[in-house]
């Protein structure tokens, strides 16, 4: 199995966290650097979901 909180490419990490950060804050969740366990399922929903949007709309507007 594979292991989840490994990087296909290590070097992504730092943008992958950049983006984290930009979706919760346009969210309205208060994400801190290192651990968040403190956050709700909602909350943490919220920033998934936002981040999964975005991506949506970057491929959407790639294939135009």
């Amino acid at each position: 199995m594979a292991n989840s909180s490994r990087n296909v490419v290590p070097e992504a990490r730092e943008a992958l966290n950049k983006f984290k950060m930009e979706a919760a804050s346009e969210v309205g969740v208060n994400l801190k650097q290192g651990y968040n366990g403190d956050l709700t399922s909602r909350q943490a929903g919220s920033i998934g979901g936002q981040m999964v949007k975005r991506m949506i709309e970057a491929y959407e507007n790639s294939i135009k």
